[in-house]
């Protein structure tokens, strides 16, 4: 018998009603790059442990590095239940279910992968990215294998194999009227659909092609989003919106427009958790449920929210999405005892168009590549505020005149939504740090009020 299957065991023993316990062990391996050169490579192994216990409708949560003693903790967790508030609506933890392996969610390579093998793909992102008008290159790659178990007094017992890579190169160039920079991006969960080639390239060409930038007037704009700032948008500002939590407290911009229409009919949003090579790929979520596809806009009309489990009793409902997380670093699950609410893939369905023909339909307007400092300012009625700091480029009677300096925008959601004309049809996946997981294409979206810095 596991010492899992004895702290489950002895949980039932000392009288508590339910036990959760989710076992993470993680092998990750780090290359950071600094002054155009591999500076540091690391290779950590981690074991946690995130238990949850419920009795008489009380939560409490407990973690722990010591798989050996968690029938201690468990014991010792017990106490504090007593001064907890009962969640009078709770009701219960999952049972038993049969789950399978998805595609391309775990490759042996990155599972067995050794120092040495990380640094040539580093290398390969960092030899990509050298031009002569480049001075510096920045960057990191992460690999990451991962063991998620999870075991519940119910009967619940799943455990499942993961891998994840993720690599980011951030070109810098002084050979200008002021710095410029850019940025390359990739991540995956197998070697074989992972480029370090395409990093490179892509960090160098919005590098080159930033230098000698031009004041950008305050104005309004035709902007086209690049993939990379629609997945920031998408993480910081849109997804929030249409968490079952958000909406029933009335804090969603939507709160008040569930199954009606509240952006252009070729915007379609969905949250995919089974699409081979998402980071956020899953067959359950944290807490056991079953994962589905979940459509959240529909031709333009709010037809659905994510939940986990409390959120979704809490309300009235009596199961969840499937949507409770427990979202780990750097990439990855983790051993919180208490999952979040999120979208596992959030996924915008691509149009017809390239993102060159986009431009060529574009007189009055800008591209953006990078955006930063992405927040909301009053989430209820949509307003959010962001940078463009990277890859901005003019475009003036559909042809692309030139690289522009940083600016700010100041927008709202729902204004955004409905002033969408275009959608490209280079779809990419992003995963800003520490965020969302997303797969994006171009947007181009008219009448947004720019202001020069």
């Amino acid at each position: 018998m596991s010492a899992l299957e004895r702290a489950i065991m002895h949980s039932k023993k000392i009288g508590i009603d339910e036990c959760e316990i989710v076992t993470i062990r993680k092998n990750i391996t780090t290359v950071r790059i600094t002054d155009s050169e591999i500076a540091e490579i690391k290779q950590n192994f981690d074991e946690n442990f995130g238990i949850r216990l419920i009795h008489d409708k009380k939560i409490a949560s407990i973690q722990t590095t010591n798989e050996e003693n968690i029938s201690d903790v468990i014991t010792k967790g017990v106490r504090t239940i007593k001064t907890l508030k009962p969640r009078d609506f709770w009701n219960g933890l999952p049972e038993k279910n049969e789950f399978s392996q998805l595609d391309g969610t775990f490759d042996k390579k990155i599972k067995h992968i050794s120092g040495a093998e990380a640094a040539d793909i580093a290398q390969n992102m960092i030899n990509n990215s050298e031009n002569k008008k480049i001075d510096t290159i920045t960057g990191s790659l992460n690999l990451v294998y991962e063991n998620f178990e999870l075991n519940n007094s119910n009967g619940l017992n799943f455990n499942n194999e993961a891998t994840y890579i993720s690599g980011i190169i951030n070109a810098e160039s002084e050979q200008s009227t002021l710095p410029v920079s850019g940025i390359g991006h990739a991540c995956g969960r197998t070697l074989s659909k992972f480029s370090a080639e395409q990093i490179g390239n892509d960090a160098k060409k919005m590098c080159i092609n930033s230098i000698n930038p031009k004041k950008i007037n305050s104005d309004t704009y035709s902007i086209i989003f690049d993939p990379y700032s629609v997945g920031e948008l998408l993480s910081f500002v849109i997804a929030a919106n249409f968490n079952f939590k958000t909406l029933k407290e009335k804090k969603s911009c939507f709160s008040n427009n569930f199954k009606k229409k509240i952006s252009k009919e070729e915007f379609n949003l969905i949250d995919n958790p089974h699409i081979p090579e998402g980071i956020g790929t899953k067959s359950v979520d944290g807490e056991g449920i079953r994962t589905k596809k979940n459509t959240l806009v529909k031709n333009g009309v709010f037809t659905n929210v994510f939940s986990n489990l409390y959120d979704s009793y809490k309300e009235g409902e009596q199961e969840s999405s499937g949507n409770g997380i427990r979202m780990g670093s750097p990439l990855g699950n983790s051993a919180e005892p208490i999952p979040i609410a999120a979208p596992h893939n959030l996924i915008v369905t691509p149009g017809n168009n390239s993102q060159e023909e986009m431009i060529k339909d574009t007189k009055h307007g800008l591209l953006i590549g990078r955006l930063w400092y992405t927040y909301a300012v009053n989430p209820i009625k949509g307003d959010f505020s962001c940078t463009a700091r990277s890859g901005i480029r003019i475009i003036e009677n559909g042809e692309i005149v030139g690289p522009g300096k940083s600016v700010r925008i100041v927008h709202n959601l729902p204004k955004l939504l409905n002033n969408i004309t275009d959608i490209g049809n280079d779809q990419r996946r992003v995963i800003q740090w520490a965020s969302l997981p997303s797969i994006a294409p171009s947007i181009k979206v008219e009448n947004i009020s720019v202001n020069s810095i």
